[in-house]
């Protein structure tokens, strides 16, 4: 079989204006509630896409740590790649895909640091081997080899010992704040629904895009 013909169909259900809550926030709970209750696995993943200050593309997977009216809020290092990208170009997308439930969003927006409050409240509650990662990777950063790692690694836990672990400087926080998030669901016959809601005025808009 050729990848050409990796195809299906889309049944699960449909999407319409009258089964859509009028805020996107609202909405999402209701898509992530249902997406929790199914129990995929990682429903929180989420590919985030930046751009370089030349424009360059860039996207990978990062985990949805919590959202609101404010946003949402994944954290990182702040000198990785997509932090480097954020200073400089504070545009991004973020999409969530759930297959089981044949259904994605889209979100767009202007991407924020979180208050170091914040930070602090989230770090703490990971576990000790990620807090002590967080201080020794030097994310988006070329090295020789594992072992650089590892020894980094060692080298951490004895500055640390068995004592509480710091959130390192340079890591904590960011929130995309939604210009435009994009409900899709799968149909049959590639006509799939989409409803997309756009911060018009103050106010949410709600719009029916073709497939």
């Amino acid at each position: 079989m050729s990848i050409a013909d990796l195809r299906r169909e889309y049944t699960k259900g449909g999407l319409t204006e009258a089964g859509t809550d009028g805020d996107p926030f609202r909405q999402f709970r209701i898509w992530f509630d249902q997406a929790l209750v199914a129990g995929l696995y990682e429903p929180n993943a989420m590919t985030l896409a930046t751009c370089s200050p030349e424009g360059a593309p860039s996207a990978r997977i990062v985990l949805l740590k919590g959202f609101d009216e404010l946003g949402f809020t994944f954290f990182t290092n702040y000198d990785s790649r997509k932090g480097r990208d954020v200073a400089a170009n504070p545009r991004a997308a973020l999409v969530l895909y759930w297959a089981e439930l044949e259904r994605q969003v889209r979100i767009e927006g202007i991407v924020e640091r979180v208050s170091e409050a914040e930070s602090d409240a989230y770090h703490a509650t990971r576990p000790r081997g990620s807090q002590l990662g967080a201080w020794t990777s030097w994310q988006s950063e070329v090295i020789a080899d594992r072992d650089v790692l590892e020894a980094r690694l060692r080298e951490i836990e004895m500055r640390f010992g068995s004592g509480p672990v710091p959130r390192p400087p340079h890591w904590g926080g960011y929130r995309l704040v939604p210009e435009m998030i994009e409900f899709w669901q799968g149909r049959p016959n590639r006509l799939h629904d989409r409803l997309r809601y756009r911060w018009v005025d103050g106010a949410w808009l709600r719009e029916r895009l073709a497939p």
